[in-house]
């Protein structure tokens, strides 16, 4: 008897950066996933009512406002109508939500990525689910000369090749009736811009006249990866949004920071910095967080 090759379904997902929409434009998928990280706080209000509104239908859920710029919003509606290709758009729980725990206050790290989990990969699985519930080929942007990153991925796959999600599954029964957990295989990794090497210069270079608005940078405001001369940038640029993460610090538990061994108001208070590097940190460009 013979064997039908089985095909994949493709998906790529979204960040609202240009690595990753140059996949989209480049690399059409069977869909197209986008997860916003949202807040509660007002004082990050979106300022566009009829927007605000659409993203509220588009989402399933109320959406006063993201923690990330403002701009991709924009960059994903424009993206939309340029590649000609539904884009689903997702979301979890509140950046203010996935902080409080037991009326505790914790906050995200370099060593616990708990936002990122919460806010992108748990969004994007629960879409998964609900809408194809079977291994899928994900488009990562990785780029020509981030082989290692690629590697480092791969080698967090199973025996099929394929990455897993712990998630709950059911109850375990018995008094305390604890949560039963279980590793799910979703997602085959695919590199597309590694097989075809493509470098940064060149995705800069396409999207150079083309109809879509990027941010200056599209990963969340105060992201704890940035540089401390970066964060003090997007303070100024941002001081809404980095004001709530300042807040969060504030009213943290016990002396929990964002970045290790300093506080955002501090780096806020910094003296303006003349220079700024050209930093590379492009988990999010490439729509890897979390993935």
């Amino acid at each position: 008897m013979q064997l039908k090759n089985i095909i994949m379904k493709t998906v790529n997902s979204l960040s609202g950066g240009k690595t990753s929409s140059y996949i989209a434009k480049h690399y059409p998928a069977d869909y197209n996933v986008f997860s916003l990280v949202r807040t509660d706080d007002k004082n990050c209000l979106f300022p566009d009512a009829k927007i605000r509104q659409e993203v509220s239908d588009r989402l399933g859920t109320e959406f006063i406002g993201t923690l990330e710029d403002d701009m991709i919003i924009y960059t994903m509606l424009d993206l939309e109508q340029y590649i000609g290709s539904k884009i689903d758009w997702v979301t979890g729980k509140t950046f203010d939500e996935i902080t409080v725990r037991k009326g505790k206050r914790y906050l995200p790290n370099v060593t616990q990525r708990f936002c990122t989990t919460e806010m992108k990969l748990q969004p994007i699985f629960d879409w998964w689910r609900k809408e194809i519930n079977e291994v899928v080929e994900m488009r990562i942007g990785f780029r020509a000369n981030e082989q290692r990153r690629a590697k480092t991925m791969l080698e967090k796959t199973n025996e099929n090749g394929n990455l897993e999600f712990k998630t709950i599954v059911g109850k375990r029964g018995g008094k305390k009736n604890q949560n039963k957990w279980a590793d799910i295989e979703w997602q085959k990794p695919n590199f597309p811009l590694i097989a075809n090497p493509t470098f940064k210069d060149t995705i800069e270079k396409f999207w150079q006249d083309e109809p879509v608005r990027f941010a200056y940078m599209n990963n969340c405001i105060g992201c704890f990866h940035r540089s401390p001369v970066l964060l003090k940038h997007m303070s100024d640029k941002h001081p809404n949004k980095f004001q709530w993460f300042i807040n969060s610090e504030e009213n943290g538990y016990g002396k929990r920071t964002f970045k290790n061994g300093m506080k955002y108001k501090d780096i806020k208070r910094s003296l303006k910095q003349t220079e700024l590097f050209d930093e590379d940190f492009n988990d999010c460009d490439s729509g890897y967080c979390g993935l």
